[in-house]
């Protein structure tokens, strides 16, 4: 059988401490929380550049296709072709 601690357990001895013992438990918890929040926010701030270098990567290589096919098209000959074919349907 493990022992295991509640919340309620440490509050109830927390209380019997001296404030002065009290404040030392709440520094130390609040160091721990703040490296612990760091870090998430750390691998968070990272993730969302390794994203954003993605979608950068992404719209470069639209941009560059695109220019590839602008070049290779003329929009206006295709509707001619296009307007000449229907003639010749009718």
């Amino acid at each position: 059988m493990t022992n295991t601690i509640t919340v309620d357990q440490i509050e109830q001895l927390a209380v019997q401490l001296p404030l002065q013992e009290q404040m030392r438990i709440l520094a130390r918890l609040t160091q721990r929380l703040s490296e612990c929040w760091s870090s998430e926010l750390d691998s968070e701030t990272r993730e969302r550049k390794e994203y954003a270098q993605r979608v950068e990567t992404f719209l470069k290589m639209s941009d560059e296709l695109a220019a590839e096919t602008i070049s290779a098209v003329d929009s206006a000959e295709d509707i001619h072709q296009l307007r000449d074919e229907r003639l010749l349907r009718l």
